[in-house]
């Protein structure tokens, strides 16, 4: 250590040592500053200079010494000078104290730290560097952490010193405003009793509210900055535009138009989007016929005979467009014009926060919200481009059922359309790279969809690695290298690509306001489903984190209704209890954790569990494969996660969605009248298995006693 630096050291320990030596703290008492309060000012008003001069440096020396009492000083000043002198001479004392406090860490402290950790430090003053004089700002205006804890950390950092002493005047002017107005009341005082009075309460309750406010001033800087260079209108068009006509959009327009606000849709494609069109409702039309075809299949198992069923594979296509154009009106133009919205058809283009061009047209807005979807994840595999590849998208345009279907994913998707085809009679070959199905769900949960797979004739080539698809003549092949990473090959007539779906982030402008992405693809939005501008929203698939139609609905509702009313409130999105369903059969439908979620998150659970197969309604109906498993917390009956295997999953779970979200346990689940003979009330005799694991053995020890007794 150098002699300059041992010399500081030693004078800040002989400040300190004097300070606690001769039991400076008494002086800095609000019971000593009010015994003497009119010597002060008698004092002050005889030798104005020496007091605001002794004064000064008092107050320079505890702040640049982080000694306690600048509270007492600030009020202190506003009592002696009153309320313009004493914020003058505090604000300027404040800073400089503190000011001297930065250099003093940075003299004794920057150079040690930056040797030792030089690394860390970069990537810190990198960040100070562009927007350092900002965070300085906002710590001043809200107190989070002392004072002279920010003085000090921040002499570690580059910032320049000029720049660190007038973002601290600033920074910290409103904040001795409030105290040194505090302490211009305080010196009112004559007896306890004056502390009730209305200029004094009003002068505590800025001290109270000040924290709050000075939150919604940094709220507002922060939003405000991120609009410049963009021109905001001086009237708006429109209250909201909502791009993309999927469950998302759908739903944001019509909370907007429910609540009287001016809203405009805009859909290139069609009205409905993925789930009408390409996803969940033709999937589970076509997911009917498969079952049904399997249920007939099944015919002598309850007495029925029957000749050998015949598929149509394009009237089972019919069948689903037909489905398509039933619930279409749900979804219509026509609907959501009579709702109040106002519906284009053209491709939007974002060009500014506030502007929104559709053909040809600029519309101004007040917020927008992106609702955009996602399209099935096509991988950059070799040779992919030379064979006639589908996605869940095209898929339904097919009118000859594939000989030989390759589906590529063993996720929902994938799973869902495998056995449907190979229930409608092609031969499935399923690839997956991971060693089981449905790899988020558990383990035997997976062995039964891969029990069940089996059985029904699809070919399942777990940890296999998709390389490359070439042709031979007529012949379409996919070589893949298997669990030996021996390279296999896979003929086929077509093949699903079945690997996931990819956010649409490009093609409507987002990317000329360089709105952020996140790490999965999806627009990056906070808590409330803002992205980088406060007033443009993004909701379901595209914003992530789940890509189901109820939880773009669902964030649908925080989209439209906090831009609509962010200015008084704004809510955060509820993910607590998001319950999601695959359409196999057997069906499998969760909510909450399940074990091996539980197991990485390290959560204690305990686990009670009710096999299908000992329930009368599924005996009955020949349905008795699956169970049901709830994790509850060790000794109680809070439900933390669901799972569901068997006929009806998706309609079962629906119990346990709403007890989660309500704070019901078990015991309340029990306590229910359930119909019978029905699939639910297996929700109920899972509850007894729990209810039968604590059964309370001490009293029920004292209650066979008493019954003996009774006997007796």
């Amino acid at each position: 250590m150098s002699v300059k630096k041992l010399l500081v050291l030693i004078i800040i320990a002989l400040g300190f040592a004097a300070f606690y030596a001769f039991d400076l703290s008494q002086y800095l008492s609000f019971t000593y500053l009010k015994a003497n309060q009119l010597r002060f000012i008698d004092y002050y008003q005889a030798n104005p200079l020496l007091v605001i001069g002794s004064f000064f440096v008092l107050y320079v020396i505890s702040t640049a010494l982080s000694i306690p009492g600048a509270t007492l000083l600030t009020l202190l000043g506003g009592a002696v000078f009153g309320f313009a002198a004493g914020l003058l001479i505090i604000s300027f004392a404040s800073t400089i104290g503190a000011t001297l406090a930065f250099l003093v860490s940075r003299f004794l402290l920057r150079d040690t730290l930056e040797a030792r950790f030089g690394e860390q430090l970069k990537k810190i003053n990198a960040g100070i560097e562009k927007e350092g004089a900002f965070y300085l700002f906002t710590l001043r205006l809200v107190p989070l952490f002392p004072f002279f804890i920010i003085n000090l950390l921040m002499g570690l950092t580059r910032i320049k010193t000029w720049t660190y002493y007038w973002v601290s005047q600033l920074g910290m002017l409103l904040g001795t405003m409030v105290y040194v107005n505090a302490g211009t009341q305080l010196g009112q005082l004559e007896s306890p009793s004056g502390i009730l009075s209305p200029e004094l309460l009003l002068s505590f309750s800025l001290l109270g509210i000040f924290p709050l406010v000075a939150r919604k001033m940094i709220a507002l800087i922060k939003a405000n900055k991120v609009y410049q260079g963009f021109k905001k209108p001086a009237r708006f068009d429109r209250n909201m535009i909502v791009i993309g006509a999927g469950a998302a959009g759908l739903v944001s327009a019509y909370i907007a138009s429910a609540v009287k606000a001016r809203v405009t849709l805009i859909e290139k494609h069609k009205m409905g989007g993925d789930c009408l069109n390409t996803g969940c409702v033709p999937s589970k039309a076509l997911i009917r016929s498969a079952r049904l075809m399997s249920q007939i299949q099944r015919a002598n198992e309850f007495g029925i005979q029957s000749d050998p069923p015949t598929i149509n594979f394009k009237k089972v296509m019919q069948r689903v467009k037909r489905v398509i154009k039933d619930i279409e009106p749900h979804d219509s133009i026509e609907r959501y014009t009579q709702l109040g919205v106002e519906c284009l058809q053209g491709e939007a283009k974002i060009i500014s926060p506030f502007e929104v061009e559709v053909n040809g047209q600029v519309l101004s807005t007040k917020n927008i919200v992106i609702a955009t979807g996602a399209h099935p994840l096509v991988p950059e595999i070799e040779g992919l481009e030379q064979v006639d590849y589908l996605t869940s998208d095209t898929l339904w345009e097919l009118q000859e059922l594939p000989r030989r279907l390759l589906v590529l994913g063993g996720g929902p998707i994938g799973c869902e359309l495998a056995q449907s085809f190979a229930r409608l009679g092609s031969q499935v070959i399923q690839v997956e790279r991971n060693n089981r199905l449905m790899k988020r769900e558990d383990p035997e949960v997976s062995d039964i969809i891969h029990q069940r797979f089996q059985q029904e004739g699809i070919h399942l080539c777990l940890k296999h690695q998709a390389k490359t698809f070439i042709r031979k003549g007529a012949q379409q092949i996919l070589q893949c290298t298997d669990a030996q990473n021996q390279l296999i090959e896979i003929e086929f007539d077509k093949v699903l690509i079945a690997l996931g779906r990819k956010a649409n982030t490009s093609g409507f402008g987002m990317e000329n306001l360089d709105i952020p992405l996140s790490k999965s693809g999806t627009i990056e939005v906070n808590k409330y489903l803002q992205t980088k501008y406060p007033n443009i929203y993004a909701c379901g698939d595209v914003a992530g984190p789940y890509q189901f139609t109820h939880t773009a609905a669902h964030q649908a509702w925080y989209a439209s209704v906090n831009g609509l009313f962010r200015h008084f409130k704004s809510f955060k999105v509820d993910y607590s209890v998001i319950p999601w369903a695959t359409f196999t059969d057997p069906e499998v439908a969760r909510v909450g954790l399940n074990e091996q979620e539980a197991q990485q998150q390290n959560i204690n659970y305990e686990i009670s569990r009710f096999e299908l197969n000992d329930l009368d309604r599924a005996i009955a109906d020949g349905e008795t494969e699956g169970f049901i498993k709830v994790l509850t917390v060790p000794g109680k009956d809070r439900i933390l996660g669901v799972t569901i295997v068997g006929e009806h999953a998706g309609d079962l779970i629906a119990e346990y969605v709403s007890a989660m979200k309500n704070g019901i346990g078990l015991n309340k689940i029990l306590a229910t009248i359930h119909i019978y003979p029905t699939m639910a009330e297996a929700n109920k005799y899972v509850a007894g298995q729990w209810k039968q694991a604590h059964k309370p053995e001490k009293i029920l020890a004292w209650l066979e006693k008493f019954h003996q007794w009774r006997r007796s």
